[in-house]
């Protein structure tokens, strides 16, 4: 069974651990959008593409006994390297040494003991940009603070896919589209011209796993519908849409064909990776 997930960040995460359980061959394709943070400072510094979601994606294929696996995520908390993860410097030291994203990740999941593949969206970094009611919005930090967002697109408009993520989209026997933010971190990664035509083009089962609640102000006030429309005005059109029975989105109407499962963690605020499994076992294909 090939399975892809689409997005960014700590919600994709979630869907590839679950994914890891089911099959082995599983592709995070992963924005490379991010402007924030230790991301952000990098970018800003050495001009690479955004790692800090390919690096916590990573980190969710990779193999737990690996000491690097280990100190991935370990910060630093003096002098200039304050606030900088360890994954984070690893990754942006190969790409600048070798000047090639795919393959400094592919080195770096290599080394980690990552089943599956991680792959970023785009060749290169690309900046994200939101049509809002007040106007244009740029880059990913300032977009996750707007409301009212009607459309997002990267620059430049013609990033290239890798092939990679492309093949892995059209091969796929199921995808799955989020958690996440839904602009900045699953739309991100989804409006990648190329990427928006191999989901299109992909006969995947397509399944949405809506977020636990709005996210304020990203999404403020949406209801589950909304979060559908704004897929479906980028191209993104699920063939089934994923709820946890224990939401506010559990009430609401939605225009596409919508399964209900217990999938919050304890906390309520994120998504369980076992629960999760037992709800993407419904469309396992042998």
């Amino acid at each position: 069974m090939r399975v892809v997930a689409l997005g960014g960040g700590h919600g994709t995460a979630v869907s590839l651990r679950a994914l890891r359980q089911m099959t082995n061959e599983v592709t995070g394709v992963v924005s490379v959008a991010d402007d924030g943070g230790s991301t952000g400072r990098l970018r800003a510094m050495l001009n690479v593409a955004a790692v800090g979601d390919l690096r916590i994606c990573l980190g969710a294929l990779a193999d737990p006994n690996n000491p690097l696996t280990e100190s991935f995520e370990h910060r630093f908390h003096v002098g200039e390297l304050e606030g900088h993860a360890v994954g984070n410097l690893l990754l942006v030291g190969l790409i600048d040494a070798t000047g090639n994203l795919e393959e400094s990740v592919r080195a770096v999941a290599q080394v980690m003991g990552v089943t599956g593949a991680i792959v970023p969206a785009s060749c290169e970094g690309v900046e994200l940009v939101a049509s809002t009611e007040n106007g244009a919005t740029r880059g990913e930090t300032k977009v996750a603070q707007a409301t009212r967002i009607k459309n997002i697109s990267v620059e430049p408009k013609n990033a290239p896919a890798p092939t990679a993520a492309v093949e892995a989209i059209e091969n796929a026997d199921l995808v799955v589209i989020g958690p996440g933010s839904l602009f900045t971190s699953v739309l991100a990664a989804c409006v990648v011209p190329g990427i928006t035509q191999a989901i299109a083009g992909s006969r995947a089962h397509k399944v949405y796993v809506a977020n636990l609640r709005p996210e304020v102000p990203e999404t403020k006030g949406f209801t589950l519908q909304d979060h559908v429309d704004a897929l479906v005005r980028h191209a993104v059109v699920p063939d089934e849409v994923l709820v946890d029975a224990h939401s506010e989105f559990a009430t609401q109407a939605c225009s596409l064909p919508t399964s209900y499962a217990d999938l919050a963690g304890v906390n309520g605020l994120v998504h369980d990776v076992q629960k999760l499994v037992r709800a993407l076992n419904a469309w396992r294909v042998e």
